[in-house]
C-alpha cells in the first residue's frame, strides 16, 4: 500500500481571471511535515483551499489516499478525515471553547469518544479547560489558534492541512505553537503547513516546497532548504 496520503498532479486553479495556481505537483507522505513557502500572493492559501475544495481547481486532479477528492464537497471531505485550520482561525466567537470543540465533532456519533477526543485536547492545551465556559471571541490570539487546532483534533484527522498558524502571534506563543505542531506529528498526525516564519516552518518539516507566482520554484527536505542559499536570502535572512 502506498504511504503517499496526499497528491496534487498538474492542479491549476483560478480565481476569476486571475491564474492562481499554474499546474502545480505536491506529495504528502504518511506521518510527514509537509511545509509550502512562498512570499505573499505565491498561492499558498490557494492550494489549501484547492485540497478542501473551497476553490475549485480548473484542470489537474487532487487525490487523498489514491482517491479523486477534486470534484468531492467540502463537507465530505471533512469527513473523509482531511481537515483544514484556515488562516485567520475563525473560531465561533459566539460560542463558548466546549461548543466550539464539540462542532468540530459533529461527524462522530460515539459520545465517549467525543469525551476522550476533548480531554485529549485539554490535556494539550490546559489553558482550554480553563477557559471552557468562556465565549471564543474573548480568547487571546494564542489561544484562539490553539482553539482551532484543538476543534481540527477533534475530528481525529489523517490530513491537517495548517495556514499561518502563527501569524500575529507574539514569539514566545510562536514556540508553544511549533511544539505543539511537533508533538501532534509525532503522535501520526501528518501535517501540511504553509507559513510565513519560514526559519519555523523549516525547522518542522521533513520536506518544502518553495512556491512563487503560482508555480513550485524548488523543492526538498526541510534541512536541505534551509542550507539553500536562494532560500536563505529570500526567506530566512542572511
Amino acid at each position: 500500500m502506498s504511504d503517499i496520503v496526499l497528491a496534487l498532479k498538474d492542479v491549476e486553479t483560478y480565481y476569476g481571471k486571475i491564474h492562481a495556481l499554474r499546474g502545480i505537483n505536491i506529495e504528502v507522505k504518511k506521518g510527514q511535515i509537509v511545509t509550502l513557502l512562498g512570499s505573499n500572493g505565491a498561492g499558498k492559501s490557494t492550494t489549501l483551499k484547492t485540497i478542501s475544495n473551497l476553490v475549485q481547481a480548473s484542470s489537474g486532479t487532487v487525490e487523498f489516499f489514491g482517491k479523486d477528492i477534486t470534484n468531492v464537497q467540502p463537507y465530505d471531505i471533512v469527513e473523509m478525515g482531511l481537515i483544514h485550520v484556515p488562516e485567520g482561525r475563525r473560531i465561533f466567537r459566539d460560542l463558548t471553547v466546549e461548543e466550539n470543540l464539540e462542532l468540530g465533532s459533529y461527524t462522530l456519533k460515539d459520545d465517549k469518544e467525543r469525551k476522550n477526543r476533548m480531554d485529549h485536547v485539554f490535556e494539550m492545551f490546559p489553558i482550554l479547560e480553563e477557559r471552557k465556559k468562556q465565549d471564543g471571541g474573548t480568547l487571546s490570539g494564542g489561544e484562539q489558534q490553539m482553539l482551532a487546532i484543538g476543534r481540527a483534533m477533534m475530528v481525529k484527522p489523517k490530513l491537517l492541512l495548517l495556514d499561518e498558524p502563527s501569524m500575529g502571534l507574539a514569539p514566545i506563543i510562536v514556540q508553544d505553537i511549533m511544539k505543539i505542531i511537533r508533538r501532534l506529528n509525532s503522535e501520526g498526525t501528518t501535517i501540511l503547513l504553509v507559513e510565513q516564519n519560514a526559519k519555523m516552518a523549516l525547522k518542522l518539516a521533513h520536506y518544502g516546497y518553495v512556491l512563487e507566482t503560482g508555480s513550485i520554484a524548488m523543492e526538498g527536505d526541510g534541512s536541505q532548504l534551509r542550507e539553500d542559499e536562494t532560500i536563505i536570502k529570500a526567506y530566512l535572512g542572511s
